[in-house]
């Protein structure tokens, strides 16, 4: 009878020849986690981050597999925090600091930036959200900008720029009085660099 870590050194060398059936693929807070260090290993090669690749996380079964007898059960394992653990308190710090899960509008919202290995970071946000910031926000030690979905009331994207002081100066004024037309319960300042951000939207006004 095989005791608990003969089997999840079985458990483990399975799992690394069926892979697409232990590793969490899907799991979004996972693959979130795992783009914002590859991307930011790039930004910031002088931080020395891990490479999480296939090596890396099938190093990572012996642990997993520990107490486990079966695939679902891996499936569901903590790689998250397990992945996490593996990085020293400065690196997940640096992680929380330059490629932040959420970052503060104007509004007072915490908005999600999407993060996709060899593209630029991206925040989808209402265009009323923003009023009063003057320069696009900017992350990895303020090297790399956020490229910005400027979104319509209807959540449509009006414009997509790392360059919002541009957007500002020369396209707000171009759509903003076709968007005010469209829309006309909501605010179309003349001055977006001071006019005050408007948190959620009113489904009923849109």
């Amino acid at each position: 009878m095989l005791d608990g870590e003969q089997v999840a050194q079985v458990l483990a060398t399975a799992a690394r020849t069926d892979w697409d059936r232990v590793f969490p693929a899907g799991d979004a807070d996972l693959q979130g986690f795992l783009a914002r260090v590859d991307c930011l290993s790039k930004w910031m090669p002088d931080q020395e981050l891990p490479t999480i690749d296939i090596d890396f996380l099938q190093g990572l079964l012996p642990e997993l597999c520990l107490g486990k007898r079966s695939f679902a059960e891996l499936l569901k394992g903590d790689w998250l925090d397990l992945i996490r653990s593996k990085l020293t308190s400065q690196q997940r710090q640096i992680v929380e600091r330059e490629a932040p899960e959420r970052i503060a509008v104007p509004s007072g919202s915490r908005l999600p930036i999407l993060y996709e290995p060899g593209r630029p970071p991206v925040l989808a946000v209402r265009i009323q959200e923003i009023f009063g910031w003057k320069a696009s926000p900017r992350i990895a030690g303020g090297r790399v900008p956020l490229l910005l979905h400027l979104l319509a009331p209807n959540h449509r994207p009006q414009q997509i720029t790392d360059d919002l002081t541009s957007f500002w100066n020369n396209a707000y004024p171009i759509i903003r009085g076709e968007l005010r037309r469209r829309y006309p319960r909501h605010a179309w300042p003349d001055d977006p660099w001071s006019a005050q951000a408007e948190r959620r939207p009113n489904p009923k006004k849109i």
